[in-house]
């Protein structure tokens, strides 16, 4: 809905866009507000999504593998979302970080090199891009929500799970009242949040260097994504070859559609697997850890911490769970 508002007054052109946003900013009535929730907005639909996701992952919900699966497509959609809408400001960090981000494709064999200038529209991030990125930031929403409807629907095929992971058919309470005026409640909660982020401290998720007009010719000091990125960006980062590191990147988040083929437990939770827990917790700490190296200069000792810790993650999820599983069998 704010971006709807926003799209009135911003114009994807690279030599007027960031201005446009200023006057969003500055000139528009109440536009400062608008601009604050889309930015902060996207932080906590990000902060849903991972808690979503820990959720799953906590109760196995993935047990449900057409529900995950599509979950899992559109956790990839949002980011892609995300991705896209951070570049339409055109500041310093906007501009860098969709030409780096957007380089990546050069590591594909034989295409990668015509993708880029595919989807670049030119030789470089300029504004053929920008109206691309605006076009698809526009358009990528809604099949978030059609992506979100049949994940709605496939759950409601199999039912919700429970920390018992125990059927619950013959014990089952109705979704109106206790359901409603618990996630009204929740909702609630995140919104006053939101609003008192937006209001107080709106540009605490941001980065500094986006203040500045994209500017081609000076390249800042270290180059990160958004705080939601950063995670898979300290794991690209970690390996020193470009395609390794694409492939890596993509691995991290695809690896969760791999999550039910190797789940060996007798049990769908962690409720009552002390093990798994303590894997679970590892695996929180250690995306933490790559969230903190992926904002960090690409140096010493960033460099190995951060190569441990992606080596730990995908131990994690191909190793070590799958032999919980059997040991607590």
């Amino acid at each position: 809905l704010t971006g709807l508002f926003l799209a009135k007054h911003y114009t994807p052109d690279n030599n007027t866009a960031f201005s446009s946003v200023a006057h969003i900013t500055r000139d528009v009535n109440y536009g400062w507000i608008l601009r604050n929730l889309h930015a902060n907005g996207a932080s906590f639909f990000f902060i849903c999504l991972y808690l979503h996701i820990g959720r799953g992952l906590y109760y196995g919900s993935f047990v449900y593998t057409e529900t995950w699966n599509i979950g899992v497509v559109l956790l990839l959609l949002v980011m892609a979302t995300a991705f896209v809408g951070y570049v339409l400001p055109w500041g310093q960090m906007s501009f860098w970080g969709a030409t780096v981000i957007t380089n990546l494709l050069s590591a594909v064999p034989y295409v990668g090199t015509q993708s880029v200038r595919w989807m670049w529209g030119g030789f470089s991030v300029e504004y053929p891009t920008l109206t691309r990125f605006f076009a698809f930031h526009f358009i990528l929403p809604f099949a978030v929500v059609a992506a979100t409807a049949l994940h709605a629907l496939f759950l409601h095929e199999t039912g919700s799970n429970n920390p018992t992971g125990l059927n619950s058919d013959a014990d089952k309470i109705s979704f109106h009242p206790y359901f409603s005026y618990k996630d009204l409640i929740g909702f609630l909660v995140l919104l006053t949040a939101l609003v008192f982020l937006a209001l107080f401290s709106p540009h605490l998720l941001g980065d500094p260097d986006n203040f500045a007009p994209a500017y081609p010719m000076v390249t800042p000091t270290h180059i990160k994504p958004e705080w939601y990125f950063l995670f898979a960006y300290a794991i690209l980062r970690s390996i020193p070859n470009k395609l390794g590191g694409v492939l890596a990147l993509l691995a991290s988040i695809l690896i969760l559609m791999l999550v039910p083929f190797l789940h060996t437990s007798k049990q769908q939770g962690l409720t009552f697997r002390p093990i798994a827990q303590f894997l679970f917790w590892l695996l929180v700490a250690d995306v933490a850890i790559l969230t903190w190296i992926g904002g960090m200069p690409a140096e010493p000792p960033f460099i190995i911490i951060g190569q441990v810790a992606s080596v730990l993650y995908f131990t994690l999820f191909l190793i070590l769970n799958p032999l919980a599983g059997w040991f607590e069998n």
